[in-house]
């Protein structure tokens, strides 16, 4: 609400840039193509915390209905036009931090995007330090569980119009049901499993219901006057 810029940068606030970041940044626009949202590369900005939040790929590629968006381009170094913000609107604060689905408020706004045919794309530089913290496998798994709450949000609210996110919900089943039989975890570096995304996914798309159902208008008391008139008609 408060920018004035002509470009967007969204960077968190245990985060630093590159110092060739804005170079970067620069370049990129230098391009033309107004009509799309870009992230860059997130690394650990303290090799003590654990490697989560953060993406290293080194390939620039363009998010598809086949590749969760969770985790696609991270809100931590996401920029866009100003138009294209003014387009799809700004956050829903039922998700994101504080809020009753703590998480995926970034990756929303990516569906929405992507709903309006606005582009989505990842390139390996514009890089950012991510200094988020965590070094115990227990604040790991909290941040696990809370993500994979907020998407389980996401799937019930864009189920009409992008029906493709439940295909990853299947596959988080399928892969928590492989672990039964020794299947390899979600994530292999963390050991992280299948199990926990499964249940807060359902666990979120709960609370989102809850949610819908709570913003319901409720219908007014009607009044005996206009009982009376209605019956007079």
């Amino acid at each position: 609400r408060r920018a004035r810029g002509r470009v967007l940068v969204f960077v968190d606030d245990d985060c630093a840039v590159h110092r060739d970041y804005l170079r970067d940044l620069e370049r990129h626009y230098a391009s033309g193509e107004q009509w799309l949202i870009r992230g860059g590369r997130v690394e650990l900005g303290d090799a003590r915390d654990l490697p989560f939040t953060i993406k290293r790929s080194w390939a620039r590629e363009r998010l598809t209905p086949d590749v969760h968006p969770g985790g696609f381009v991270l809100g931590c170094n996401m920029t866009m036009h100003r138009d294209v913000a003014a387009r799809i609107g700004y956050f829903d604060e039922r998700f994101g931090a504080g809020g009753p689905l703590r998480s995926a408020e970034d990756t929303d706004y990516l569906v929405r995007a992507m709903l309006l045919g606005i582009a989505v794309e990842y390139v390996p530089d514009m890089t950012i330090f991510h200094h988020h913290g965590r070094r115990d496998r227990k604040a790991i798994e909290k941040l696990h569980r809370d993500y994979s709450l907020g998407n389980g949000g996401l799937c019930l609210k864009h189920v009409r119009h992008a029906p493709w996110l439940l295909r990853h919900f299947y596959w988080a089943a399928r892969g928590a049901i492989r672990e039964l039989a020794g299947g390899p975890a979600f994530d292999r570096e963390l050991n992280l499993p299948h199990w926990p995304i499964v249940a807060m996914n359902l666990l979120g798309a709960a609370r989102f219901a809850v949610l819908l159902l709570a913003r319901r208008p409720r219908a007014e008391p009607v009044r005996q006057d206009q009982q009376a008139n209605a019956q007079a008609r």
